[in-house]
């Protein structure tokens, strides 16, 4: 029997599996049928807990299209609850080591013995087009055109660990994310496909923002898809360093700290339920 606990960050949820020593090898078929939400128990992804010879854990995720992430904001979040819930450390402040963006140390805000919140240090963004990657050699890109069935949009790039593609849309909310944003994730000029937020700024503290995430499509939330807006925002003059993201599952701070140049992530993490599988 295995045993899962369903967690979310702001509606990005997952089933969060620790006591392994390693990946399961048939993990990416786990994934599919365990996050279907018809068939299986339903979630954007697995996520694994596992031990780690450079930081307190190891997190790996596995997307619900079996396809692996380097990193995820949500997920870390809920890793750090989990860890901390189960009394698998008992320190406020640890590192969670990632596949993409090393190992990254994260705060714990708790109450009545319980995380309420998590602040994560999600490192430095990747801001040349190569590295991130895509196929514009830029050193930064910034409102680079690019064309989609005849319609052309202007992104963003950034990555924290896992690519972005960030494009500024008159209303968030509304936009036609199921239309353009498989069309852009699987656009030739992100070698590795791409996560798509589509935001709406509305104050230089406040944006809104929708996502397309690589390999689970349409979510609640992104956390690392929320600092990559903060992260162009500021780019592209249009907020402060530190903003709020506004996320169809709810808000995330997100700090883009002058001094060190790290981008730093505060929002919860919740526990749905616990179960397990044969």
């Amino acid at each position: 029997m295995t045993k899962f606990t369903k967690m979310h960050g702001l509606g990005n949820d997952f089933i969060v599996i620790a006591g392994e020593r390693q990946l399961p090898g048939n993990a990416a078929e786990l994934a599919i049928d365990r996050c279907n939400r018809f068939f299986g128990i339903g979630a954007d992804g697995l996520v694994y807990i596992l031990p780690s010879e450079v930081a307190d854990f190891r997190m790996r995720i596995i997307n619900s299209d079996g396809s692996e992430a380097e990193q995820c904001g949500n997920a870390i979040r809920c890793a750090a609850k989990y860890i901390y819930d189960n009394g698998l450390t008992d320190k406020e402040e640890l590192t969670i080591e990632t596949l993409g963006a090393g190992a990254q140390t994260v705060q714990l805000e708790v109450a009545d013995g319980k995380v309420r919140q998590v602040r994560v240090d999600m490192g430095e963004p990747i801001l040349n087009g190569l590295q991130v990657p895509t196929t514009v050699d830029e050193e930064r890109v910034i409102e680079h055109p690019i064309e989609v069935d005849g319609r052309e949009f202007r992104f963003t790039a950034v990555s924290m660990g896992n690519p972005h593609c960030v494009i500024y849309v008159d209303d968030a909310a509304s936009f036609d994310l199921a239309t353009w944003g498989p069309k852009l994730e699987t656009h030739p000029m992100f070698p590795r496909r791409i996560n798509v937020e589509f935001v709406t700024v509305t104050s230089r503290e406040h944006a809104e923002m929708r996502v397309w995430e690589r390999g689970a499509g349409p979510t609640l939330a992104c956390g690392t898809g929320a600092c990559a807006t903060v992260v162009s925002s500021v780019l592209n003059g249009l907020t402060d360093r530190t903003a709020v993201v506004t996320l169809k599952g709810g808000d995330l701070t997100i700090e883009w700290n002058e001094a060190d140049n790290h981008v730093y992530m505060t929002g919860p993490a919740a526990e749905v339920y616990r179960g397990e599988w044969e």
